[in-house]
Order: C-alpha cells, then structure tokens, then sequence
C-alpha cells in the first residue's frame, strides 16, 4: 500500500536499482536522489508512478526502461546526471503523460537552443527546468504530486482550532465577568443583612423600658451598676 519512498543519499549496488519489486505496484512517488545511480534498467513495473526523482546520480542514457516501466510519469527529474545530448532524451517522447522534465547541472543544458530542441522533441512538456515555452516560472508545487493539498488542510485546520481556541478564551472572560458581578451582588445582600440585624437590635432595646435598657448597656460594657454600689455602702 506504499504511495511514496523517499531513497535519498543510500547507496545503489554497482550503479543499479536493488530492492524495488512488483509489490510497490501502488507507487506514485519515487525518489532517488544521490544514490551513484548508473542505469535504471533495473526498475520494476510501476504502471502508478507519477513523480520520479533521479537528480545528481550518473545516469547517461537507457531511458528507454521508463517508457516501458513507467508509462504514467508526469514529473522527472534528471537534473545533475551524465546526459550530453538531446537524442539521449528521444525515448521520453513515449511517455504521453510527462508534464515537467527538470535537466539541471546536465551537459545538454549547454548546447545552442537547447530548450527549444528540448520542447519540439519532447511536444507533450508543459515545463521543462522550471519554465514552459514561454519562459514563464512553473508553480513552486504540484499540489497532487506532492502532498501540499494535505498541507493546506491540516492549515485550515489549525485556524479552526485557533478560533475555537478564541472562542473558548472569551467564554471564560464572560464566566469570570458574571461570577465578579455575583460577588459584587452578594457582598451587597450580606452589607444589607448586617445592617438589618442591627437595626433589629436597636429596636429591640427601645422596646425595653428605660432602666433595664441602661442596665443592658451597662453589663455589655463590663460596668457595674452605680445604683448597685449606693445600696453596697448603705449597707
């Protein structure tokens, strides 16, 4: 069920694809970057392919084995290798599919009106390093090839945690306005209470005649009666 392996900078036996079978048949990416890469004669049936990376290996010809192996390829990347002449790509012209060819750092890329030899033998190319026909700059990326689609979703993604992240921040300043209003409500309840307990004391005491009610006054404040102590010393 593997879509893509990435091989980079391993190393390839006596410049050959090693290890790759029939069972990646589900392959749609590839990439074999760096790895001392001869010949591709070695690569399995990969009727799914759609990118192929060969960049800064030694390839120098035999590109007909991608034509046979890999009839879908849209984007290859040949860039850094041995190619030296526009017939070396001949064989690419039976791939329908082929969309972009990247040939950076090759020799072929010296030769006079290389890009126009390149796209009139090659007509099914839309780009080739990077540019179309017209010189004009190829998107940075292939949304399908490349996975950016799923990038893009995961940034959508995000954003909607952000803003339920928002969201949830300003829930709690409203809990925390509400809660500070309810304290401000009760902390005027327990005030109102208080003053209500007192004003039931004092009305307590005017109803209380007025000798026991300076006798109260008296015993709250720790005093001994003055009319107790006049009746002592009679005594």
């Amino acid at each position: 069920q593997v879509k893509e392996l990435v091989l980079d900078n391993c190393r390839s036996d006596d410049g050959k694809v090693v290890g790759l079978s029939s069972d990646f048949e589900n392959l749609e990416f590839l990439s074999m970057i760096n790895v001392n890469l001869m010949f591709v004669s070695n690569l399995p049936k990969l009727n799914k392919l759609r990118k192929l990376e060969l960049s800064d290996n030694r390839i120098s010809g035999g590109l007909e084995v991608l034509a046979e192996r890999t009839p879908n390829l849209t984007h290859l990347n040949l860039s850094g290798n041995k190619i030296k002449d526009i017939n070396t790509l001949e064989p690419l012209k039976k791939l329908p599919n082929l969309h972009s060819l990247d040939l950076f750092n090759c020799e072929v890329t010296m030769l006079i009106n290389y890009r126009e030899s390149v796209f009139s033998l090659l007509p099914q190319l839309t780009y080739l390093d990077g540019f179309d026909a017209d010189d004009q700059e190829a998107p940075d990326s292939d949304p399908e090839a490349d996975g950016d689609g799923l990038e893009d979703e995961y940034e959508n993604g995000e954003d909607d945690l952000d803003e339920e992240v928002i969201d949830d921040e300003e829930d709690e300043d409203d809990d925390l306005e509400g809660e500070e209003e309810e304290d401000g409500v009760d902390d005027e309840e327990e005030d109102e209470e208080e003053d209500g307990e007192e004003d039931e004391e004092d009305e307590a005491d005017d109803d209380l005649p007025r000798g026991e009610k300076r006798k109260r006054n008296v015993e709250d404040e720790g005093e001994e009666d003055p009319e107790e102590e006049e009746d002592d010393e009679d005594d």
